[in-house]
């Protein structure tokens, strides 16, 4: 406890460390004063009931930090920069000159690299304002609107995603943690009081024991969380001995930390942005007149958070998203290559080759505990559902993953600092 004060006394005192956490705070401040001012043509009454009845909107929140509960600016939130930088990973497995850019060109590679995701930013954010706009005014919640008003609104969520995500990129350069993480997260705790007041209002003394389920495996599930993404397999590595002039180099130990949750909730992502894709076809399609267009959007809309379809296929795709983007960011072959060039070797291991297949082996094998871990963190709020009739978005699986893991991070990028000004 003592060394606990010592340090929170030393992060106070120490000036640098201060200025970064005070700019975190105050980005955070910008970031909340932006969520409460709406966009324009906006139907008050409308737009509570429409929320309250769609867990559709309810998921798209969480990944806006909170913007889209009340239709702000910054309605779209960091969703279209995570997008943009989603399709460029994914482009470095078909473009030979982005893989060597990202891969081999070092930080400078690296700047252009994210560049060009910021680029790709403008235009998603306006496919997806556009698509958003039109779903909530087909569902009358933006009234009275002219074709002038329209593209106004467009712009102006096109210039908030632009804005949001220029301030979680000086979180990342001038506080401390990764920014468009640290903004989901103030998005999902700006979000608890008033689901845990909604659960007060709510409250049966009868459903006691359903409650007290509730708190004992959100408990369980957050020490997992803790768990598996701390969990590493480290792989030894041995440094040969090489002689030059009258001195000896090398001939020491370490080990490669290989992550067992390596995609880290990237794979949720992805297969909520396909999932939700059929229920934000229906929902735009409910304002067009016609049996038969009226039966797919009710079936469209059907296909929601409740079926049981819906959840497996949600568990299949997280699993598979959860090999595809590991395989996508961790390259065992140039991790093979680069222990080679120093003159590192795994004991038993030929190098090359061998090593390779070797790594690649270990990792599909802690990737597949790491894939089910998320598959089930995917599909809890369902289960949770279930079991108590709870539908807390805010209190789900996959907001507890980016709470914890944030919080995590945050931990340890303190630390590090600390742990520097002490030495």
């Amino acid at each position: 406890m003592q060394n606990f004060w010592n340090k929170i006394k030393l992060i106070w005192t120490d000036l640098s460390l201060r200025k970064r956490i005070l700019f975190v705070l105050l980005a955070l401040v910008v970031f909340r004063v932006l969520s409460a001012i709406p966009i324009p043509g906006i139907d008050t009454l409308e737009l509570n009931r429409f929320l309250s009845n769609n867990q559709f909107f309810g998921i798209l929140n969480i990944f806006s930090g909170g913007g889209l509960s009340n239709l702000s600016i910054i309605m779209l939130g960091v969703g279209p920069y995570i997008t943009a930088s989603i399709i460029m990973q994914l482009l470095t497995i078909m473009v030979p000159a982005l893989k060597r850019l990202y891969h081999e060109e070092g930080e400078a590679g690296r700047k252009r690299f994210s560049q060009y995701s910021r680029i790709l930013t403008v235009p998603l954010s306006a496919i997806q304002g556009f698509s958003l706009l039109a779903i909530l005014e087909s569902q009358n919640i933006l009234v009275d609107l002219t074709v002038f008003d329209r593209l106004t609104n467009l712009v102006i969520v096109v210039a908030g995603a632009m804005l949001i995500m220029w301030i979680g990129e000086l979180v990342s350069e001038f506080g401390i943690g990764n920014g468009v993480s640290i903004i989901i997260f103030a998005g999902i705790v700006a979000q608890l009081p008033s689901e845990i007041g909604q659960l007060l209002f709510t409250f049966d003394v009868s459903q006691i024991p359903l409650y007290l389920l509730f708190i004992a495996i959100g408990a369980l599930v957050t020490a997992l969380v803790v768990v598996i993404t701390e969990a590493e397999r480290p792989i030894p590595v041995t440094y040969a001995k090489r002689v030059r002039g009258m001195k000896m180099y090398g001939g020491g130990s370490t080990y490669l930390p290989l992550r067992v949750n390596q995609a880290g909730v990237i794979p949720i992502i992805f297969a909520l942005s396909i999932l939700l894709f059929p229920q934000m076809i229906g929902t735009f399609l409910s304002r067009f007149d016609g049996a038969i267009i009226s039966k797919i959007s009710a079936a469209l809309i059907g296909f929601s958070q409740t079926s049981l379809l819906y959840a497996i296929l949600y568990f299949i795709l997280v699993f598979l998203f959860t090999y595809f983007y590991t395989a996508v960011t961790f390259d065992p072959e140039a991790l093979s290559t680069n222990l080679q060039k120093n003159g590192a070797f795994i004991p038993g291991i030929r190098p090359g080759l061998s090593t390779s297949q070797y790594i690649s082996k270990v990792l599909s094998r802690i990737t597949t505990l790491g894939a089910i871990f998320l598959g089930f963190i995917a599909v809890l709020p369902l289960i949770m559902r279930s079991l108590t009739g709870i539908t807390a978005i805010a209190l789900g699986g996959t907001a507890l993953l980016i709470v914890v893991s944030v919080v995590l991070d945050l931990i340890k990028k303190i630390d590090a600092q600390v742990s520097m000004r002490e030495y």
